[in-house]
Formats: C-alpha cells, structure tokens, sequence
C-alpha cells in the first residue's frame, strides 16, 4: 500500500478523531474532578517512565487519574490492564521524585469513567 492510499489517510483521519475525543474525554473528567474540589496540577504529563491522564490534588491527597471513554462502565474498568496501571504508578513515583512539596502526600490512583450521554463517574483507587 502507498503512503498517499485511501486507506492509510482514514487511518490518520480515525486516530486524529480519537486523539480528539480522549482530549475531550479528558477535559469533561477534569471539569468534574475540579466540580468535587479537586485542583488539577496537570493534564497529559508526560515523565520518562510514561504518561498520567490527570493529576490532581484535595488537600494531603494526590490523584493519579487514569480517564477511560466507552460504551459500559464494565469495558471501561476492563481497559486498564495491570501493565498500565503499573507505568502510571511508575510515572506518577517519578512525577513526586521531582516535586519535593508533594513528597508528605497521600497518593491516590483513581479512575475517571466516561459513558454515554451520563457524568463522569470517578472512582478513588480505581487502579
């Protein structure tokens, strides 16, 4: 297949829409976190040992959010394998080794869930 296929632009065209949509996703999860009291100190951060969706703080508590966007509140729980939750545990130990203010901090590794047409539904220690 060439480079300028029909088929190889949908494809560009199906990831940019979806790249869209979790940035949206995302942003709806912030909102709602921020409704709850949270502050958000981060959204798409990036370290060297992966990315974290969200970070966010109430109080002495850290969340590490992880905002997943499906049809049932059962696929999106199932799409965060133990693989990933553990590189969002590791970035989110590299993000804290580098901000020693957030070292005397409770860590939380919550889970936004995103359904059709319902608010966001997060869940504290989701991962």
């Amino acid at each position: 297949m060439t480079a300028g296929s029909p088929r190889r632009r949908v494809d560009a065209n199906v990831r940019r829409a979806r790249l869209r949509s979790g940035r949206f996703a995302e942003l709806f999860a912030a909102a709602a976190l921020m409704a709850k009291g949270y502050r958000i100190l981060g959204r798409n951060v990036k370290t060297r040992a992966g990315e974290i969706d969200i970070i966010a703080a109430r109080g002495k508590r850290l969340a590490f959010v992880e905002v997943k966007r499906r049809l049932t509140s059962e696929a999106a729980e199932a799409a965060v394998s133990d693989r990933q939750a553990a590189r969002i545990r590791n970035a989110a130990d590299y993000w804290i080794a580098h901000r020693p203010r957030y070292h005397d901090y409770e860590q939380g590794f919550d889970l936004v869930v995103l359904l059709p047409r319902r608010w966001p539904r997060h869940i504290v220690n989701g991962l």
